[in-house]
């Protein structure tokens, strides 16, 4: 209870110009990766007596339709957006500068992910001493960092804000149909060109445009520029545009990448999620009038500072909890492991399985949720914190593509581990300050 009196206490300290729909935006949308990854997820033994991982989406065709909501990483750039909007702002009225501005971004976003990486870095060499399968630890922590993608992205959409918001304050909602008219082009040159040609290596660029795109929809939000009937006009755009794009266009019906596809939505990024954050926005905008005035109660709105206090460990654990306890029941003779994925059995074992793996993650929060709050210090200068970031960035990248744990000295991989530590080294604060660093919960 003392979470919640402590929740409760924030929620009445609250001033009354905080959108509050914002953060419940957040925590939805993390519950919406955490339960959806667990739901399409469908670890098994095969007939030759391996353990398997695939998920719903390669197993049932009729699944991906399902995308088209659960695939929320739209809604994530969308609120980084507002909430980077709004410090971005506060900190050019103090004149505290990037630096500052920065150091607590990183703060929230970095400090959390450094105990994950590390504790699967010692999975990994436990593992070697073990004599465990080098493949098999590393497919784990493959699969449990599967989520660090968006952190990789995230950082670097961070990173431009000081230019993505001087590009909204020069051209407004031009700045929008600049990104997506650069998505657009890049997607038509990935289309019209073979495998392994240039306009394919551009495409990677829509990291950038696509979900820079996104996050400019959060500035317009704040500037109220996504008022009235052009909420209606975002979600039907949205809606008979993600048809039309996967009906009579080449884009694939699912929203999320498919094992054996030759195309993938999200890899590297297409137009199409443009169209889907539309839809998503669109219509979860329309909602907020009823919501605000659900949040407008004191323990609705409680539970929301609840969940977002710890809503970042909550993303990075939850594949972890999933990890380990599927492979513990693989120790355990396979246990609940023997239903064949979408069957009738797997269906019925899908809910225990979801229980499971939530009291594990609140095991590991009970461990790991001190680190939500990122640590206090003296902030890196600027530079330093931009190089470190692009550094971590990038090990990140090789985190979610590989997993850090492997065949490598001491069963870990360098290559992915070692640009997380040292940026992590040149960015991160060092020494001690008079008081923590302070920022809004979530990945904002």
């Amino acid at each position: 209870m003392k979470a919640w009196d402590k929740a409760l206490e924030l929620a009445r300290a609250t001033p009354p110009e905080r959108n509050r729909y914002v953060d419940l935006l957040r925590a939805l949308s993390i519950l919406v990766v955490v339960y959806g990854h667990w739901l399409a997820a469908a670890p098994y033994v095969a007939a030759d007596g391996s353990v398997r991982a695939t998920h719903i989406l390669a197993e049932a065709a009729s699944s991906h339709w399902l995308t088209w909501v659960i695939q929320v990483m739209p809604v994530f750039f969308f609120v980084g957006g507002y909430s980077n909007g709004i410090s971005w702002r506060a900190a050019r009225r103090k004149g505290s500068g990037y630096g500052t501005w920065l150091d607590g971004r990183l703060r929230r976003l970095v400090g959390p992910v450094l105990p994950l990486v590390v504790v699967w870095a010692l999975l990994g060499m436990l593992a070697q001493l073990l004599g465990l399968s080098g493949e098999w630890i590393g497919r784990g922590s493959q699969m449990a960092l599967i989520p660090v993608w968006f952190l990789a992205v995230y950082l670097g959409i961070a990173l431009l804000v000081p230019l993505s918001h001087a590009l909204w304050e020069r051209l407004g909602l031009g700045s929008i149909a600049l990104l997506a008219g650069c998505a657009a082009v890049l997607d038509l040159g990935f289309f019209m060109s073979e495998a392994g040609s240039g306009w394919r290596s551009l495409a990677w660029l829509n990291y950038v445009f696509v979900w820079s795109a996104v996050h400019q929809l959060g500035y317009a939000w704040l500037d109220g520029k996504l008022a009235g009937a052009r909420r209606a006009v975002l979600f039907a755009v949205g809606l008979g545009g993600l048809a039309l794009a996967t009906s009579l266009g080449p884009y694939p019906i699912s929203m999320v990448g498919v094992p054996g596809d030759l195309v993938s939505n999200t890899t590297p990024p297409k137009f199409v999620l443009l169209l889907l954050g539309s839809f998503q926005i669109g219509g979860l905008l329309m909602l907020e009038p009823l919501a605000k005035r659900w949040l407008a109660g004191e323990r609705a709105w409680a539970a929301v500072v609840l969940v977002n206090g710890m809503i970042m460990s909550v993303f990075l654990w939850h594949m972890t909890s999933m990890v380990l306890l599927s492979g513990g029941a693989h120790l355990l003779g396979d246990l609940g492991l023997g239903a064949a994925p979408v069957s009738s059995t797997w269906w019925l074992l899908k809910p225990v399985w979801m229980l499971a793996w939530s009291l594990g993650l609140l095991v590991l929060l009970a461990g790991f949720l001190r680190f939500e709050r990122g640590g206090s210090g003296r902030p890196a200068p600027a530079w330093r914190q931009v190089v470190g970031a692009l550094a971590i960035a990038i090990g990140l990248a090789l985190l979610a593509y590989d997993g850090v744990a492997g065949s490598g000295p001491l069963g870990t991989r360098p290559v992915a581990l070692a640009p997380i530590l040292l940026g992590a080294w040149i960015g991160m604060p060092s020494g001690r300050s008079k008081a923590p660093a302070t920022g809004t919960a979530g990945p904002s």
